[in-house]
């Protein structure tokens, strides 16, 4: 057994076994068929199954690694993009150069598209798709950990509890990390913090920044992030699908200081943000860090003011702050119809009132508040000021 082989993602010599076991696998084959035929699942999904499960077996047969399975399912990919979405950009990605390896830091806002979208703008630049960290509280099904881990995602393991466990892991996950780029010349994906930013603030935990280093303890900190190619990424979306339902846990969690998740509420918000409408999206790469930073925390300020200033503002997030009971009066913010065009303007009014008037009362503070810190946070950044 390989040293990275408890978390690892599969290799080419692994993929047609696993896509074998996935398309016999029940509750895969059932999630396939209410996504691609809602109406008609449950009064059909005996007779369904197998159909789907013979056209995927066949379209799927020629697939022996991992690129080429990826080429298949970017077809799907696009779809659903153009599906929900008003068009992706991206910038940053010219600077990457063919042969090298990235560690791509990213601010977190949703669950599954949050590495697709960065796997998208790298794809189409015709670079390798970086390796995907997901935590294993997400993998509580045995075809999602196949599905993820054949599509290049290496597991976090985030359930361990004890202290001597925790830092094992964390031991063997900066091991891995500092491989994949240093010997594999395989990127990295991982979120800047644990959990979706569900109010908008997008922080560098630096903790995650630490891990880093934790298998290198014997060289300098700053040289060590120096060799990763440490890139901040700004991932910004016009509307977010799961707003309603992160506003709804903002205010319980005011409310009673508490939120316990229902069951299947993490799979729902996969559901919702694949395929739920996000306006436009823009996915900015900074440049790698090339500062020598020597400890996390200085680094965590940098990353956060090149992840914030890299954040693409929509109407949207203008017209949430100027409803912000706590904008900053002392930000030169300009109003929305100094920004953008009348009637960009207008249609986000249009979309921005649907979404207060769907939110109930209570929440709507929360809901306010997820679209106008990156106003506060970008503003901050532009004045100098201390984030």
């Amino acid at each position: 057994m390989g040293e990275f082989d408890a978390i690892r993602p599969y290799d080419d010599a692994e993929v047609p076994a696993v896509l074998a076991r996935l398309l016999s696998d029940p509750a895969f084959l059932d999630i396939l068929t209410h996504f691609r035929f809602p109406r008609f699942a449950g009064s059909f999904g005996w007779l369904l199954k197998p159909l789907i499960a013979h056209r995927l077996r066949r379209e799927f047969a020629e697939v022996k690694c991992v690129s080429t399975l990826q080429d298949k399912v970017e077809v799907y990919v696009d779809h659903t993009i153009a599906k929900a979405t008003d068009g992706v950009t991206y910038t940053g990605v010219e600077q990457f150069k063919s042969g090298s390896a990235y560690l791509f830091l990213a601010n977190h806002r949703d669950i599954v598209m949050d590495p697709a979208f960065v796997n998208y703008a790298v794809y189409h630049a015709g670079l390798p798709t970086p390796r995907i960290a997901i935590g294993d509280n997400l993998l509580q099904k045995p075809f999602v950990s196949d599905l993820m881990r054949l599509n290049k995602s290496f597991i976090v393991h985030r359930s361990i509890t004890g202290r001597r466990e925790k830092m094992a892991a964390y031991q063997l996950l900066s091991a891995y990390i500092n491989h994949s780029i240093r010997n594999d010349c395989q990127s990295i994906w991982i979120a800047q913090a644990e959990g979706r930013a569900k109010d908008g603030d997008d922080r560098t935990d630096s903790a995650i920044l630490k891990m880093f280093h934790m298998s290198r303890k014997d060289e300098p900190f700053a040289e060590v992030i120096r060799s990763l190619n440490l890139t901040p990424v700004s991932i910004s979306y016009e509307y977010d699908p799961c707003d309603q339902a992160k506003a709804r846990e903002l205010y319980i969690r005011a409310t009673t200081g508490t939120y316990s998740k229902a069951p299947g509420e993490d799979d729902a918000s996969i559901a919702l943000g694949i395929t739920g409408y996000k306006g436009r999206v823009h996915v900015n790469f900074a440049a790698p860090i090339a500062g020598l930073f020597e400890d996390t925390k200085q680094l965590a300020v940098e990353i956060d003011r090149q992840i914030l200033g890299g954040y693409r503002l929509f109407p949207v997030h203008y017209l949430a702050y100027a409803q912000w009971a706590d904008a900053d009066p002392a930000l030169q913010v300009p109003s929305a119809d100094k920004v953008f065009a009348t009637d960009e303007l207008e249609r986000a009014k249009a979309e921005w009132q649907r979404r207060l008037d769907a939110c109930p009362v209570e929440h709507r503070p929360y809901l306010v508040l997820q679209y106008a810190t990156p106003v506060r946070n970008q503003y901050r950044v532009k004045a100098g000021l201390a984030l």
